[in-house]
């Protein structure tokens, strides 16, 4: 606060700060994530721990304005604040993931059904043949056998008559799963098939791998658009407004987002992630990208396709995403998927700012 002295200048005594917290990012992560903490005057002297649920997880990065925390796989699913020592308040809820399934071998985004039970894959080394290929994870958390029979299981979808759909990236093919778990082959001569999408019209897209994307009508597939070539699984989505979105990670450290329209004119978003990879739209129509990218993985949500995306969930390796029909999300690894409750359907700067 300014003070007067008797010769008349004036000098401004400084008031050291009150430490506070100005945003949690993101706000929802799993094991292997990272949470990164932004504010001012955080007394890090051997701040070496912070307690998030029945779990004092590591810091990792500490500074007076910023703390970044690591997500352990023994933290227990919980919606709680975190709570810095010595710093007043808390941060709008931290949300942790349960661990839903683990034992997979998921290359794609999962799929839900109706009931909201999650199909995942066992999808094995080129030209494997898994003794089982799909699985099925009830709401309860129980995993069972579905399917069986189908050589490197790579990517699902709900087809417009409510049944799975599966591609074979071994085969090239794509086969119809019925209830029961029998299943029948619906197209063939794919080439590396990949992600799969319907539209509303019941046109199937699938991706090969090399750089196709065919559109498949009872059984017939024609080419529909190019894009490069991927050192991956092409991924699909198609979006509320009939745009097919493809990711197709490549060697290079960032790719883009491609979005093809009815006629096959393909177009890139401006943003690039690190090999994106499993896309979903969420039920608000935004959407949502798994980055893969080494020691960086998580959600990113785009509620503009002109802006920069947002990061609402941190991981480990993600490698797709799904969500469900009360919706729940669903996220996976290469071995395990997660369940989250909420929808993440609203930025983070929302919740932050209503918290």
């Amino acid at each position: 606060m300014p003070t007067r002295l008797a010769s008349g200048c004036t000098i401004h005594l400084s008031m050291s700060s009150v430490p506070s917290i100005a945003s949690v990012r993101p706000l929802r992560a799993v094991s292997g994530g990272r949470v990164t903490i932004d504010g001012t005057g955080f007394p890090v002297d051997d701040l070496l721990t912070v307690p998030v649920g029945n779990v004092d997880e590591r810091v990792v990065f500490a500074s007076p304005s910023r703390v970044v925390l690591s997500i352990s796989a023994e933290c227990e699913p919980v919606t709680a604040p975190i709570v810095l020592p010595g710093v007043p308040g808390g941060t709008p809820p931290l949300s942790i993931g349960a661990l839903w399934a683990t034992g997979l071998h998921q290359v794609d985004s999962p799929a839900f059904d109706a009931d909201g039970d999650l199909f995942v894959t066992y999808s094995g080394a080129l030209g494997q043949d898994a003794p089982v290929s799909i699985f099925r994870v009830t709401r309860s958390g129980s995993r069972e056998p579905f399917a069986t029979g189908i050589v490197n299981a790579t990517s699902m979808t709900r087809g417009p008559d409510g049944k799975l759909y599966v591609s074979s990236r071994f085969e090239g093919a794509v086969y119809r799963i019925d209830d029961d778990g029998t299943h029948e082959q619906v197209a063939s001569d794919l080439g590396v098939a990949c992600g799969i999408a319907f539209d509303r019209d019941g046109w199937m897209y699938v991706g090969d791998r090399s750089g196709t994307i065919f559109r498949v009508r009872e059984g017939r597939a024609t080419a529909f658009a190019t894009i490069p070539p991927s050192v991956a699984a092409f991924h699909l989505a198609m979006s509320p407004e009939q745009e097919l979105f493809v990711t197709a990670p490549t060697l290079s450290p960032y790719d883009h987002i491609y979005r093809i329209d009815r006629q096959g004119l393909v177009r890139t978003i401006p943003s690039l992630l690190g090999r994106p990879q499993g896309l979903a739209f969420s039920p608000d129509g935004a959407l949502h990208v798994t980055e893969a990218l080494a020691g960086a993985s998580g959600v990113y949500r785009f509620g503009d396709l002109e802006e920069p995306p947002e990061l609402v969930l941190s991981g480990g390796t993600l490698v797709g995403v799904a969500f469900g029909p009360r919706g729940e999300m669903a996220v996976v690894s290469n071995d395990s998927a997660y369940r989250f409750e909420a929808v993440l359907g609203e930025s983070e700067a929302d919740v932050s700012l209503r918290a």
